[in-house]
């Protein structure tokens, strides 16, 4: 007998962040009422695993697991962050070719990504629905860093001339937010 008992499983909740809700359980920043995690999570003891912008949707994870917290979220272990992005403009090939290269922001270089054009895809309409401009056209692409840098994705795509209009994190490492409506949750078992 060597003493140990069978492993814990770690609490990991998979959200469909909706657009507008605070990536926390409280909201002191203002004195407006703003929708929080704790409006659609009334599970004990998890904590996000890294944010999401309140004007972003989209995959949240949340655990009870503070290494597993850390795994997620820092970018020491380049966990891959797949995004579903609306970007203003036709994306051409130039733009495409650096972004994969790495783009120059104000607090230094990108890693690579990878990035490709893709059809709009099927999501659920967003609340409010995105700004339509006759003759601006836009497009759509699907984005991966290994990185976390705050409003990455909005400035990277902004640095190649393609201004973000709706950002949709779809993915992280193996989790992703398929099946899981705007504002419901899964939870997913972990071994510790």
């Amino acid at each position: 007998m060597t003493g140990k008992g069978p492993r814990a499983l770690s609490k990991l909740i998979v959200f469909n962040k909706p657009y507008g809700v605070l990536s926390q359980f409280t909201d002191r920043g203002t004195d407006t009422v703003r929708a929080t995690l704790s409006d659609f999570i009334a599970v004990p003891g998890v904590y996000p695993a890294g944010r999401l912008d309140r004007d972003s949707e989209g995959l949240l994870l949340l655990t009870d697991d503070g290494a597993l917290q850390a795994r997620i979220a820092d970018p020491r272990f380049k966990l891959a962050k797949t995004y579903l992005v609306q970007v203003e403009g036709d994306v051409a090939d130039d733009s495409l070719a650096a972004l994969r290269r790495g783009v120059m922001l104000n607090d230094g270089m990108t890693r690579p990504c990878e990035v490709e054009r893709i059809a709009p895809p099927a999501l659920w309409p967003r609340d409010p629905p995105v700004r339509f401009r006759k003759s601006v056209p836009d497009g759509w692409i699907k984005l991966t860093i290994r990185e976390g840098r705050n409003r990455q994705v909005r400035r990277m795509t902004a640095a190649v001339g393609h201004p973000t209009l709706r950002l949709v994190r779809w993915q992280v490492g193996a989790w992703t937010i398929e099946d899981v409506a705007p504002g419901q949750w899964r939870e997913v078992a972990v071994s510790r």
